[in-house]
């Protein structure tokens, strides 16, 4: 017996309300030991429905949900664009959320060969291509040399490039400002090693807040400013970073973003 038009309302009124569909994200500079942790964390999160990962050279993924997206040779270099004709384009890719890094990958990993690091004067470029994508909410990792960055530019745009990826729309723009650990250079002659050992003395006198922070401390610090900005452009300095990854990273990224407490902690 056909039902009426009542019991089929009736049914459709029964059934449980559709899951938000989860959004979609994609990884530039997912190789290196802070590529590697921020990659497994987002990929393992549960948060996303898909993953895309920017390769340079084809690779065969075999993990659910992991999309590659390969970067053609001529656009993982920046270039000026006075080479005339429209060139090459940037693959077709849908996403809401992007992560930027810029650690290469390790030497002896075989696996990461594959993975493309973005350089920082590719990133107005990526981040063009990222807000035509769809993204509405960018992540960058920008890694400085402790001493080397004022302090009113660790809390603040760096630079031009920086200022121009602000103002392409998004609607959350994350910069964190990590302290990145000086790389040892064993090609060095004799005397220069010596040099530097003797003025290794220095390290000694940064400020804790402002040495480097584990891999796994920063992803864990990522993912959990992502989830909790507000719409905007936030800068977090190597200071909030390192106080947000010494225990529960909500309440220090909260006060840092000016949002109040949820009523369930408050009480």
């Amino acid at each position: 017996m056909p039902e009426s038009v009542g019991q089929v309302l009736a049914h459709h009124a029964r059934r449980p309300p559709a899951a938000p569909s989860r959004p979609r994200v994609l990884i530039a500079g997912a190789g290196g030991v802070l590529g590697g942790e921020v990659a497994r964390r987002f990929i393992g999160s549960g948060r996303f429905s898909q993953v895309l990962v920017l390769l340079h050279e084809p690779m065969q993924v075999g993990l659910r949900g992991v999309t590659p997206l390969q970067v053609p040779a001529a656009l993982q270099q920046p270039h000026d664009g006075t080479a005339g004709g429209a060139g090459p384009a940037w693959p077709e890719a849908r996403a809401d959320a992007a992560i930027v890094m810029f650690e290469p990958p390790r030497a002896f990993y075989e696996r990461e060969r594959a993975f493309w690091t973005p350089t920082p004067q590719v990133l107005p470029a990526l981040a063009g291509w990222l807000r035509a994508a769809g993204v509405r909410d960018l992540l960058v990792l920008t890694p400085h040399q402790s001493g080397r960055l004022p302090q009113a530019l660790q809390q603040g745009l760096a630079n031009l490039d920086e200022a121009a990826v602000a103002a392409l729309g998004f609607e959350r723009v994350l910069l964190l400002r990590a302290a990145s650990a000086p790389r040892a250079d064993e090609r060095l002659a004799l005397l220069p090693r010596v040099a530097r050992a003797m003025l290794g003395i220095f390290r000694y006198m940064i400020p804790t807040s402002q040495l480097p922070l584990r891999a796994v401390q920063l992803a864990q610090v990522a993912e959990a400013a992502l989830a909790l900005a507000p719409p905007g452009v936030h800068v977090l300095g190597p200071a909030t970073l390192h106080a947000a990854a010494q225990g529960e990273a909500g309440p220090v990224l909260r006060a840092h973003f000016g949002l109040a407490e949820p009523a369930a902690m408050i009480a």
